[in-house]
């Protein structure tokens, strides 16, 4: 008998595995895919942080620059409680602009805490006038010099708003506080040397910022009567002497010239659409108590004092270099003359109703003064001898000469300047050595020197 042994076949697993590896490569593509979208994803997500990082950064730093004078755009960014609010704050900006004489101006004064600006707030405001002041406090210069000027407004009641021309918000609030009859406008970035290193500051505050103003005031309830400050720095590589209004200003030797003459340009266009009355005044070399420390007069007295030497420019033939030196309140009563023979604007809601007020005035002492004089005067006064060195004038946008004309402003509002730079100076250095605290060390190097 025989057995046959049953052996039976294995299954059939060809079809499992099939659907497994089909079942593998969907896992597979699909996995494939999904990491592709995450990677858009996360990408995206990336770029977006990196853009939102990169705005934040620009609004919240300025331009990197070699200068430590740098200016910070932080100023730029305001909100509702960073220039005060409530009614408070509303209350303090009324009875500041509020005059106190019959039929006195209201005047929105910007660059308040400024060297102009704070003299002019101060002359107005003693005569009657309602003053609000408006500054950055930006760091051009040391702010604490600014905020002693603050200080000394707040004195004489003048309120000074923490704020920027650039920023239209404040603006609108304000002139929706205040109806302005008039705006001095003085705000600006000062500098002809400086606009070497951080030329988009200049632009940012001389054309920007005047834009930004013109364009609240054309639809202000009632719209002011502006005057502003333009520069003798406009004449350029003019050589007619001296300056009058009626030569020719279209070759600035420095981009500060070039902004400035294009606020004379943007007042005329502001003028002829929306008929704001529009006065510029072209100061010449402005010098006095409370003075800029990036102006000669200044730190060559610092300098002078500390046995420091300074240099003296001459051109490049070798001739010296002269300046219209214009002490501050003889500045200071041609912005009031200006403001005094201001006509009224024109507009309303916007729209120009008849032709406006266009005028452009050289405010100047009509006496150029060599620089190697005015040093010569310095030490007289500090009775100390300053280390010299004279150098050529390098080509950073400084002119050798100015002179101003200052007929017109004569004829129209009375400017005629009375104080010669020897007893401008000699007030100067009278404030310079007080404010310093170094009064006593100058009158102890005096007596002994006797």
């Amino acid at each position: 008998m025989q057995y046959h042994t049953m052996v039976s076949s294995p299954p059939d697993t060809s079809k499992t595995t099939k659907l497994e590896r089909y079942n593998s490569y969907i896992r597979r593509v699909n996995s494939t895919k999904l990491l592709q979208a995450s990677s858009k994803l996360l990408f995206r997500v990336t770029l977006l942080v990196a853009l939102v990082l990169i705005l934040l950064f620009t609004l919240n730093y300025p331009p990197i620059s070699e200068n430590p004078h740098h200016i910070h755009a932080k100023n730029h960014l305001f909100s509702s409680g960073f220039y005060g609010s409530g009614a408070a704050w509303e209350k303090q900006v009324r009875h500041s602009a509020t005059p106190s004489r019959p039929n006195g101006f209201s005047v929105l004064v910007t660059g308040a805490a400024g060297f102009v600006g704070t003299h002019c707030s101060l002359a107005l405001k003693k005569r009657g006038d309602g003053v609000l002041g408006l500054d950055n406090f930006n760091s051009y210069y040391d702010p604490s010099l600014k905020m002693a000027r603050e200080k000394l407004l707040g004195k004489h009641q003048i309120f000074v708003v923490h704020g920027d021309i650039n920023a239209a918000e404040l603006l609108n609030k304000l002139f929706d506080i205040v109806p302005f009859s008039h705006v001095l406008h003085l705000a600006a970035q000062a500098g002809v040397r400086y606009a070497m290193q951080n030329p988009l500051s200049y632009v940012n505050s001389n054309v920007a910022g005047f834009v930004n103003l013109l364009e609240v005031a054309k639809s202000a309830e009632p719209q002011p009567a502006i005057v502003w400050a333009s520069s003798s720095s406009v004449y350029g590589l003019n050589t007619q002497v001296p300056f009058s209004e009626d030569h020719r200003t279209d070759q600035p030797a420095s981009l500060y010239a070039a902004t400035k003459k294009a606020g004379e340009e943007i007042a005329h266009t502001y003028n002829h659409i929306y008929g704001l009355s529009l006065t510029g005044l072209r100061f010449f070399t402005v010098y006095g108590p409370w003075g800029r420390p990036d102006m000669a007069y200044f730190f060559f007295t610092k300098d002078i004092l500390q046995r420091k030497p300074i240099n003296v420019y001459v051109t490049q033939d070798g001739k010296e270099v002269a300046r219209d030196f214009t002490y501050i309140d003889d500045i200071v009563k041609g912005c009031v003359g200006a403001l005094d023979t201001a006509e009224k604007s024109t507009g309303r809601g916007g729209k120009k109703r008849a032709p406006a007020q266009l005028r452009v005035y050289n405010l100047g002492n009509t006496a150029p003064v060599t620089v190697n004089k005015l040093v010569g005067i310095l030490e007289s006064l500090l009775n100390v001898k300053a280390k010299k060195h004279m150098i050529k004038m390098p080509r950073n946008g400084d002119v050798p000469y100015t002179h101003a004309n200052v007929s017109q402003a004569y004829r129209d509002f009375g400017y005629k300047p009375t104080t010669d730079l020897a007893t401008g100076l000699r007030k100067f250095t009278k404030w310079y050595t007080s404010y310093y605290g170094i009064e006593s060390r100058v009158k102890k190097e005096i007596q002994s020197d006797d």
